[in-house]
C-alpha cells in the first residue's frame, strides 16, 4: 500500500496501482504543462485567500510563497522534471512544492478540487491568449490598411460569382478584411467577458465546507466575477467551444483572403506579387514560385475548423458535473491558440510584402463589362424604369460582345439604338474612373469614400 501512495494524492482507495498502459494513456502532463505558469497565479492567489480567511497559517502562506517562487524559477529555466506517473500539471507542481516545503505544501490544496483548479488556469491561459490575440488582430489590420492607402485610386475588377462584375478600387477591397477583422475583435473582446469568470472555490463540484473568499480570489485573479454554480464552475467548457469558433470565423476570414491572393498571384490573372520570403519553388520545376503561406493557411483553417467540432463533441453526452472526458478540451484548445497566433503573425507581414500591379488590375476591369451596371444607372436617371433600362444594357452588351468591343468603345450612333435617351455625356459614365466616382456614398467604393474608411479605421485603432 506504501508503495501506492507514494505515486498518487489519492490511491489510499486503491489495492492495486494503476498499470503502465493506463497511465500513459490518462496522462496530461505531456501537453497541460502549459498551463504551469496559471496554476501557480491560482494557487498563489488561492493561498493568500485560505491565510487571509484564517485557513492557513501565515508562516504556511511564506513557505508556500517561496516554494512556488522555486518551481516558477525553475520552471522557467526548463529545469523542473515533469513525471508521467503524477498526471498532470498540478500534481506536479504540487509535489514539487510539498519537496521544497513540507506540509505547508500539503495544506495548499485545501478548499479546492482539481476540477477548479483546472477550470480556472484554462480561463487565465485562454483569457491570456485572447488579450495577445487581440495585439496580433490591430497588427494585421493596420498591415491591411496600409496596403490600402497606397492604392486608393488602383482600379480592379470586384466580382460576384468569380465573374467581372463592377469596378472597385483595390483598397476598397482590402478594407473588407479590415471590416472582418474588426468583428472578429469583437467577437473575441466579448468570449473575454464569459472566459473571466472565477470558478475556484467550486471545489470538486457542490463547493466547499472551508470559510473561503471567492470575490477575494477574484480580485487577486483579475477575474470580473465569480461562476455562480459549483457544477457548471468545474464541468462547462462552452467558454472554450465560444472562443474555438471565434477562432474559426477569423481563419475563415483569412482563408477568403489566402484564396484571392492564391489566384491574384497566378501568372493567369498577375494581379500581385508575394514576397519571396513567403513562398517556396518547386523541387522539379525550376520557374515555379508557390504561395505557400497563403495555401497553409486555407489548409490550417480546416484543422481549427477541426477543433471546434472536436470540443462540441466532447461537450455534448457529458452529465453534470466534472468528467475525465474534459481532459481531451486543451490540446484542441491549445493547437487553436498557437495556429491562430502563428498566422496572424505570419499574415500581417505577409501583406506588407505584396507587390501590386496596377496596370493587370486596369486591364481586368475593362474585360467583362465592368460599367454596364452604370450604363443601366444613367438611363434610370434619365427617367427609363430600371428593368427596362437594364434589358437595354443586355442588348447593348450582346452588341459589344459580336463586335469584339468594350461599351465605352461603341459610337454613340450605335449606342443610341438602344436607348434614345443616351447622349455624349455617357463616356465619362462608362469610363472605369466614372464608375469608382459614382459610388460616392458611406461604404461605397469612390476614392474619397475610401479615404475617409481609411481614416475611420485609423482612429478606431488608436483607441
Amino acid at each position: 500500500m506504501a508503495s501506492i501512495q507514494e505515486n498518487h494524492t489519492w490511491s489510499g482507495r486503491f489495492n492495486e496501482p494503476v498499470s503502465e498502459l493506463v497511465k500513459r494513456y490518462t496522462a496530461s502532463v505531456g501537453f497541460d504543462h502549459k498551463l504551469a505558469m496559471f496554476d501557480i497565479s491560482g494557487s498563489r492567489a488561492h493561498a493568500q485567500m485560505l491565510a487571509e480567511c484564517g485557513i492557513i497559517a501565515e508562516q504556511d502562506l511564506d513557505d508556500i510563497r517561496r516554494g512556488l517562487s522555486l518551481i516558477d524559477a525553475e520552471i522557467t529555466a526548463g529545469e523542473f522534471v515533469w513525471s508521467q506517473d503524477l498526471e498532470d500539471v498540478h500534481l506536479n507542481i504540487e509535489k514539487r512544492l510539498t519537496a521544497l516545503v513540507g506540509d505547508a505544501g500539503k495544506r495548499l490544496h485545501t478548499g479546492r478540487s482539481r476540477n477548479d483548479q483546472v477550470a480556472t488556469d484554462v480561463r487565465l491561459y485562454l483569457r491570456s491568449a485572447i488579450d495577445d490575440l487581440l495585439v496580433l488582430i490591430k497588427l494585421l489590420q493596420h498591415s491591411f490598411i496600409d496596403l490600402a492607402e497606397q492604392h486608393t485610386h488602383t482600379i480592379m475588377p470586384g466580382f460576384t460569382h468569380l465573374q467581372v462584375a463592377q469596378p472597385i478600387s483595390f483598397a476598397h477591397h482590402l478594407m473588407a478584411y479590415v471590416e472582418m477583422l474588426a468583428r472578429d475583435a469583437e467577437r473575441l473582446g466579448d468570449c473575454r467577458k464569459r472566459v473571466n469568470r472565477l470558478p475556484l472555490g467550486a471545489a470538486a463540484l457542490a463547493g466547499t465546507s472551508y470559510p473561503i473568499d471567492r470575490e477575494r480570489v477574484a480580485e487577486l485573479l483579475g477575474f470580473d466575477s465569480v461562476c455562480e454554480n459549483s457544477l457548471d464552475a468545474v464541468s462547462d467548457r462552452d467558454f472554450a467551444i465560444e472562443f474555438t469558433a471565434c477562432a474559426a470565423l477569423i481563419m475563415t476570414h483569412l482563408s477568403r483572403c489566402s484564396e484571392e491572393l492564391i489566384l491574384w498571384m497566378s501568372p493567369m490573372v498577375g494581379f500581385i506579387d508575394i514576397a519571396d520570403r513567403f513562398c517556396t519553388g518547386s523541387s522539379i520545376m525550376p520557374q515555379k514560385k508557390n504561395p505557400d503561406v497563403p495555401e497553409l493557411v486555407r489548409g490550417k483553417t480546416g484543422r481549427i475548423n477541426g477543433h471546434l467540432v472536436a470540443l462540441l463533441t466532447l461537450m455534448k453526452g457529458q452529465p453534470l458535473a466534472y468528467n475525465k472526458d474534459n481532459q481531451e478540451d486543451k490540446e484542441p484548445l491549445f493547437d487553436t491558440v498557437d495556429t491562430l497566433t502563428q498566422t496572424l503573425r505570419i499574415y500581417a507581414e505577409m501583406i506588407t510584402g505584396i507587390a501590386v500591379k496596377p496596370e493587370a488590375m486596369r486591364r481586368a476591369a475593362l474585360q467583362g463589362y465592368a460599367t454596364a451596371t452604370d450604363l443601366a444607372d444613367y438611363l434610370a436617371k434619365k427617367g427609363l424604369p430600371f428593368r427596362d433600362a437594364h434589358e437595354a444594357v443586355a442588348l447593348a452588351v450582346r452588341f459589344a460582345e459580336q463586335k469584339g468591343v468594350d461599351l465605352a468603345d461603341i459610337s454613340l450612333a450605335e449606342l443610341k439604338n438602344f436607348s434614345p435617351l443616351i447622349e455624349d455625356d455617357i463616356y465619362q459614365v462608362l469610363s472605369l474612373e466614372g464608375s469608382l466616382a459614382s459610388r460616392n456614398h458611406i461604404g461605397g467604393t469612390a476614392p474619397n469614400q475610401v479615404i475617409a474608411a481609411i481614416a475611420r479605421a485609423r482612429s478606431r485603432l488608436e483607441k
